[in-house]
């Protein structure tokens, strides 16, 4: 195995770290809660106490004892999380402290950390245009390390994005029900139907990270853009308001076509800034998925 950078080394560590803290204090409950088991297993028979549901008494114990007994169940998790992780060039773009993909790689960390934390297991499918690399689902610190080590090694043979092509293979390796968060910035053709077929069967969550000048164009008099994925480069009058209006308004049209498609499917969708912090509002889809939990949605 090649010899880690010093830097690199260094980095892998604070996310690991940082993951683990944010797992630890922060979403550990809160994961558990959003993401529930499927069923219910039999634990023990206890006595009943004050406030314990009547419709869990064992009547037969009951009767056996001459005092109420109550039947114990604890949730079965067992449950599956695959990290779908966009490692295009288009990830490489930032204007703030943190890269697209830096962000991406340490939302994929916390949540893996979360996962393990509740005996789940954790698979890893990187994607560029083509399927980079997959980690088949599996238990354990050691398997996350290795996980996040990937994330941050691991060089894309291939520029561009297609998402679908990553879902296709997704639906085909994993036969099992899953939970597939799909952490990108969607600058990728159209995957509808390779998504629909995903969501039938899985649980779909899209991440769309994006930093905010790819919503709003800055006034930056004459400006050379270049595309990381397509390698061309255009000379734009940013200092134009049509020209920042247009840019503007295809960036919302972009968001509103993700937002239905997802929608439409049946899958989640949270969008995350690179310039403003992950946990708040991973956070709030946490809770509005524990709220639907407990409204049976």
């Amino acid at each position: 195995m090649a010899e880690i950078p010093q830097e690199l080394f260094h980095k892998i560590r604070r996310i690991q770290y940082q993951s683990m803290r944010l797992a630890n204090d922060l979403f550990a409950g809160a994961y558990k809660s959003a993401f529930r088991g499927k069923g219910m297993e039999f634990e023990e028979v206890r006595e009943y106490l004050p406030g314990d549901e009547y419709r869990s008494i064992d009547w037969n114990v009951t009767a056996r004892m001459n005092r109420p007994f109550v039947k114990n169940f604890r949730e079965e998790r067992n449950l599956t999380v695959i990290l779908a992780v966009d490692l295009s060039a288009s990830t490489l773009f930032g204007t703030g402290n943190v890269s697209k993909r830096e962000m991406i790689a340490e939302i994929a960390a916390v949540i893996a950390f979360s996962a393990i934390k509740n005996n789940d297991r954790v698979g890893l499918l990187l994607f560029s245009s083509e399927v980079e690399k997959y980690f088949p689902p599996a238990k354990g610190t050691r398997h996350v390390l290795r996980v996040i080590r990937e994330l941050l090694v691991h060089q894309p043979l291939h520029s561009g994005t297609d998402i679908g092509a990553a879902l296709s293979f997704l639906g085909r390796v994993q036969g099992r029900s899953c939970i597939c968060f799909l952490i990108s910035d969607f600058l990728s053709g159209d995957f509808f139907r390779a998504a629909s077929l995903i969501a039938a069967k899985h649980d779909l969550i899209g991440l769309s990270v994006s930093d905010p000048f790819e919503r709003e164009m800055p006034q930056l008099g004459f400006a050379s853009l270049y595309d990381l994925e397509t390698k061309e480069a255009k000379l734009l009058d940013t200092s134009s308001k049509a020209l920042r209006d247009q840019f503007k308004a295809e960036a919302q049209e972009s968001t509103a076509a993700r937002k239905k498609l997802m929608q439409k499917i049946g899958a989640d969708l949270v969008e995350i800034s690179t310039h403003a912090p992950y946990l708040p509002q991973l956070r709030k889809f946490f809770a509005l998925r524990k709220m639907r939990h407990r409204w049976g949605q």
